[in-house]
This record gives C-alpha cells, structure tokens and sequence, in this order.
C-alpha cells in the first residue's frame, strides 16, 4: 500500500508539473498572439501616406533663384559689434573694386505644379529679388522659370514654365479639416529633394504678427528651410496649404508650423494668373480688440466685434458714415466673434461691392452700407496715417493727438503727446519728448486743439503749470509760456 502511494503521489506531481508547462506555454502563445494582433491593429489604422506620395511627388518641384546680395561686409556678417564697425567699413571702402560688386547668392525652396502646361506655386519670399528662377522636378530636369507675379501679403508667388503634360496637385478646402486630422507635406528641406513628413493639425485660423490676411493652419508637421512654398495635403492627397513658416528659436523645427490655407491658395493664384496681382477689399479703419471691460462699457453681453478706434481720410468708412467708437458687430451678415476677423473678411470682398454693416453706436444698433475699395499698398496707408497725425505747435513745443492704447495704458481720457521741443524751451523748463499733457493749469487736455486754445490765451511769460505723464507716472512741471 506504501509503494502504491508514493506512486500515486509522484503521478499527481507530474501531472501538476505538466499542467504548468502547458499554461506557461500557452500563455506565452496567448502573449504572442495579443502582441501581434494589437500591431496588426495600430497598422490598419494608421494612415497610409504611400498612395499620396506615389500621386503627387512627381508634382513638387524645388524651386532655385539667384538674387544678387550687397558685398558690404556690415550686411552680410552678421551681429557685428559696434565697435568693429568703423573697421570692417574702412576694409570695404579699400578693397578691389570688383570686391564691391553685387554678388549672385543662391536661394531655394519648394514648389507644386497647379496646371499641366506649367503653372507652379511657391512663396514669394524664397523668390523674392530674385534676378534668375528655375524649377528642378523629380525627375531631375531643369526647367527656367517666369515670374508671373507675386503677393506679399500672403507670401505667395506663381511661376510659369514653359512645358506641356506636366503632372499637377489637386486642390482640396481647409474649411474641413479637423484639429487632430492627419496631413502630410512634401518639400526639400536643406537641399534634401521631395522629402516626405507627417503630421496633425493643430490649430485652425492662426492669426501671426503683421500678418492680417491669412488665417494660417498650424501642425505638427516637420518643417525646415527648403519646406518653404512646398505643399501640404490631406489623407484624400489633395492640397490644402502651402507650407510657409515655422516657429523657432533655434532656427530648425520646434513642433509648430504654419500653412497657407488652400482658400487663400485658390483666390491668389486665379488672381495672380489672370491679372498678374491681387486685389483686397479695403474698409479703411483702424480697429481694437474687444474685452470685458470695453464690452461692458458698450452694454455688451459678450465681448464680440471690433472696436473702430481710427477712420482714415476719405475711405471707404468715412464716406459711409462710421464714427470713431463704433463696435462692428456684422459685416456682409457676417457676426464678427473678434477683431482679427474683420480684416480677413474685408480682405475677401470683392471690390466696388456694396455690403451691409450692423455698428453699435451708443449702445443702439444701426446698419450702414459701405461701398468696398481696393486696398492700397503699405506705403500709401502709411502716408495717409503720417497725414492723420498733425503736429501742432505753440510756445516752442510740438505735440500730437494721443491714441485709444496711450488712453487705455494710462488711464485717462484725453491728452497729447509731445513730439519736439525747441532749445528755449528745454533751458526754461523741464518738459521732454514723449511727455504726455493732461493738464494746464487745472484746466483738461483732450487734444492738441485744446492745448492750443488756452496756450494762445495765456499772458506771454507767465509761468503755467502742466500735468504729464511720464513713463507712466504723473508729474507737475512749471512751464514757460512764449509766443
């Protein structure tokens, strides 16, 4: 019976012992299999960008140029220190004069085809002065290249090269995607021909510094010097934004770049090709943000709309009738949510059309019809302001009107900026420029017509005492009052 039992015993362990080995392999087994279908999973629903590539890359090129560039040494060395200035400007004046001639620098970047017989599209600054432009294709061909024109203000330029059955992109609408869709970009980062990178979206409507009339895409899509001008397309392979900036401190990729989007693509290039420019609608004001206090102060609900602080002389808005302080609530029965959409809606009407606009006016509403203007050049528009800010003059101080920001910034209602001060009158008192008048002797200043009128009506020689503000801070100053 002993025997029996120790036989028994030694069979349980066995089979335990197996049982053991068959659930470690069997888990190992399920392991495996888990593993391989969770990738097999991850795979299938991952996008796959090769059918994208394969449709398109033959429709990007790299675009070349040749712009000559200054040999002066203080411009093309850069961070000079002060000091090393009058050295490196002596070595100029003294070298060769075929050292002093412009030199041809090389520029590159990125481009897509948009018709079979040779349309191409890039930004305008990797062309920008430039004397000579080619396109490289895929293929490695080399195409000259005629500008056809160019738009600053959406970095955008068309090309024209002279072929027939060239390969082109499609363009698509950004008005679809989705924060978080997948898009991809082509383009030849530091000299790197038809790179292929991925990524989301980002953000929509991305509104950049000095830029007023693209409502940018952002992703994470990896851009670099070489992407520019390249293009970004979607998961059905059509274009829907020009790659053009990135931002940067280190002056490579940082995880956030910036598209032109293909509504902005589309109206530029159907512009550019049949008229050689673009044409904007212009509104002619100058406009704030609205915040809670302001909306407040307007008896708004929400702080939506634009706040018109400046109309400029004979635009389009004064000939309608706008006032400064009207709120722009609707344009074109368009609901204006913040400021920085009024540009670009204004910057999409067609020219010499007629469009209706809801203001606020002392907390009523109103509607006024604007006939739309083309929007004329930066230089203009900065002549016409230069000509808004009249300096007036009176006992050797010049001054101006001060802004609604100045207002805000320092909290008052009125005043004027000090622009110049004549040399008599820096000796008899303290005033310097950039000091801005609140007061003269108790009495307010709202503008320089105010600080005119009880200037010219004070005794010559008298002595007056003035309120400024200065770096922020109020200061009373005598002040001697000439003729």
């Amino acid at each position: 019976m002993i025997v029996i039992a120790k036989k028994i015993n030694l069979t349980k362990t066995r089979i335990q012992s197996a049982s053991k080995m068959l659930f470690s392999k069997r888990y190992i087994f399920v392991s495996i299999f888990l593993i391989f279908f969770t990738e097999t999973l991850l795979a299938n629903n991952l996008p796959d960008f090769t059918k994208i590539v394969d449709s398109n890359i033959d429709a990007v090129v790299i675009v070349n140029a040749t712009r000559a560039m200054n040999n002066n040494p203080n411009i093309n060395i850069p961070n000079i220190p002060d000091e090393f200035k009058p050295f490196f400007e002596k070595f100029f004046e003294n070298a060769p004069e075929s050292d002093r001639q412009p030199r041809q620098a090389p520029s590159f970047g990125s481009g897509f085809i948009l018709s079979t017989d040779g349309y191409v599209m890039t930004n305008n600054h990797v062309i920008a002065n430039s004397s000579e432009i080619s396109i490289t294709l895929n293929d490695g061909s080399i195409l000259q290249a005629d500008l056809v024109g160019t738009d600053e203000r959406s970095d955008l330029a068309l090309l024209k090269v002279k072929a027939d059955n060239l390969p082109t992109v499609t363009i698509g609408s950004s008005n679809n995607l989705k924060i978080g869709e997948w898009v991809l970009a082509i383009g030849s980062p530091f000299g790197f021909d038809h790179t292929v990178t991925a990524g989301i979206v980002s953000g929509k409507k991305r509104n950049l510094p000095n830029e007023s009339y693209v409502p940018y895409i952002q992703t994470d899509v990896a851009i670099n010097p070489g992407n520019s001008g390249g293009p970004l397309f979607n998961l059905n392979g059509e274009v829907v934004g020009v790659n053009a900036q990135i931002y940067t401190r280190s002056g490579g990729f940082m995880g956030v770049s910036f598209a032109i989007p293909a509504e902005t693509l589309s109206t530029v290039y159907r512009q550019l090709k049949d008229n050689g420019k673009v044409k904007r609608g212009w509104l002619g004001v100058y406009i704030q943000q609205m915040d809670e206090e302001l909306a407040e102060s307007f008896g708004l609900t929400k702080t939506q709309g634009a706040v018109v602080a400046r109309i400029l002389e004979n635009s389009p808005a004064e000939k309608a009738g706008f006032e400064q302080g009207d709120v722009i609530l609707k344009f074109d029965n368009k609901v204006i949510k913040k400021s920085k959409d009024l540009p670009l809606i204004v910057g999409t009407t067609e020219v010499n059309s007629v469009v209706k606009v809801e203001l606020l006016r002392g907390k009523k509403t109103l509607t006024k019809f604007v006939t739309i203007e083309e929007l004329p050049d930066d230089d203009k528009i900065a002549s016409m302001t230069q000509q808004e800010i009249k300096n007036t003059t009176v006992s050797g101080i010049s001054v101006s009107d001060i802004d609604d920001s100045t207002k805000k910034l320092l909290n008052i209602f009125g005043g004027v900026l000090v622009k110049k001060v004549s040399g008599e009158q820096t000796s008899q008192s303290k005033i310097q420029i950039n000091d801005v008048i609140t007061q003269i002797n108790g009495k307010p200043i709202y503008n320089s017509e105010d600080f005119k009128n009880i200037l010219s009506r004070a005794p010559t020689n008298s002595l007056a005492n003035i309120l400024v503000y200065r770096n922020k801070n109020p200061l009373f100053i005598a002040f001697k009052i000439s003729k």
